[in-house]
């Protein structure tokens, strides 16, 4: 069953129009993968499913149309958005980043559990609880990204190139760690991701966007054979 759909998805920055009417679906449960390349609206693509820019379309998340609603509102409904850039609060320790990430839950004796339970996924993070933010490494800030997201306890994660920048070897621990939380928790998984070949391990389905259109969806290891997609994205 489709968690999210969109249908004719259509976004704009002013009078600039990035994404072109676009169909897609995101299955209960999965993890789905947006490639192309730099410029081809991934990101935009994100922003619209959370109400961050222009839209048009349809887009129904748990069968209720979520287009046209406020960000804080769609964020209520149990969708997460990790930027690209990470967006750490700086200033701010390690745990109150964390913390930061629960703001709209009224439940907390479960927060401090989820606490517990990211710590236990991302020690490293454990070690630095008490550390600044903004003294992290680019690795780690990228995990209290995506950890902070978790606390909000999301049905849908929306991941925007969360290797970007990241060492070969933390991204196959990020990556590893997503698939654990999608197993585990059924947090469904929208990722936008440039490493391809990665993105399309990881993935369940894949879309592919060129100039905010889709030109190729399908099972990610259907789209991993296909001639183009291996010449073009994975370089082989």
């Amino acid at each position: 069953m489709a968690l999210l759909e969109a249908k004719g998805l259509r976004a704009s920055y002013g009078p600039t129009r990035v994404l072109h009417g676009i169909d897609f679906a995101i299955d209960e449960g999965s993890i789905t993968a947006v490639l192309g390349a730099n410029g081809a609206g991934k990101t935009t693509t994100l922003r619209a499913l959370c109400g961050m820019v222009k839209t048009e379309g349809d887009v129904r998340f748990g069968g209720a149309r979520i287009d046209g609603r406020l960000t804080e509102d769609i964020v209520r409904l149990g969708i997460a958005h990790v930027p690209d850039g990470r967006g750490t609060f700086v200033n701010l320790t390690t745990e109150e980043n964390l913390r930061l990430g629960a703001y709209t839950r009224k439940d907390r004796a479960a927060v401090e559990s989820d606490l517990a339970r990211i710590f236990a996924y991302f020690p490293r993070l454990k070690e630095r609880r008490r550390q600044q933010a903004g003294t992290l490494s680019g690795g780690e800030q990228q995990m209290l990204a995506v950890s902070r997201a978790l606390m909000l306890r999301p049905k849908l994660l929306l991941l925007d190139e969360p290797s970007f920048g990241l060492a070969p070897l933390l991204v196959r621990e990020l990556f590893e760690i997503m698939r654990t939380v999608n197993q585990r928790e059924r947090v469904s998984i929208l990722l936008v991701e440039q490493n391809a070949a990665m993105a399309l391990a990881l993935a369940n389905r894949a879309y592919l966007i060129e100039t905010g259109r889709v030109v190729l969806s399908g099972a990610a290891d259907e789209i991993r054979r296909d001639d183009a997609v291996r010449r073009s994205y994975l370089g082989y």
